[in-house]
């Protein structure tokens, strides 16, 4: 038989002994303490809410062509580097350099973009 994988949380306990839920006050604190998989999870997350933001802009204005998916490329990696970089100041050699932090969500944004702005689109504008 097939064995079931253990789900591992980080969850965290305060002084009785309770756990405390995920503080959103963390997402913006630079002197916060972030594993790999927390910072993976939320740049993972940031990146789909682009993902779809722009899926439904660009399918609404109407825009087409290949340039768009190099502007939402370009819009979503400066602004998951300006998260990592700038508001939460991680050193990026912890979690595995620029290019580990970047990708993070990466080809499943781009698919998700593309889905919304297809959609948006064809059903707007046809």
């Amino acid at each position: 038989m097939k064995e079931a994988k253990s789900v591992k949380f980080s969850l965290q306990q305060d002084q009785n002994g309770h756990l405390s839920p995920f503080k959103f006050a963390k997402l913006f604190d630079p002197e916060a303490s972030w594993d790999k998989d927390q910072l993976g999870d939320v740049l993972h997350w940031i990146r789909q809410a682009i993902a779809i933001v722009c899926g439904l802009l660009w399918g609404a204005i109407p825009v087409v062509g290949g340039i768009w998916i190099v502007v939402f490329l370009v819009i979503s990696s400066a602004i998951i580097y300006g998260y990592y970089g700038m508001i939460l100041k991680v050193d990026e050699e912890d979690f595995g350099g620029h290019g580990a932090l970047l990708q993070e969500g990466l080809f499943a944004s781009i698919t998700l973009f593309l889905l919304a702005w297809i959609l948006v689109y064809s059903l707007a504008h046809f």
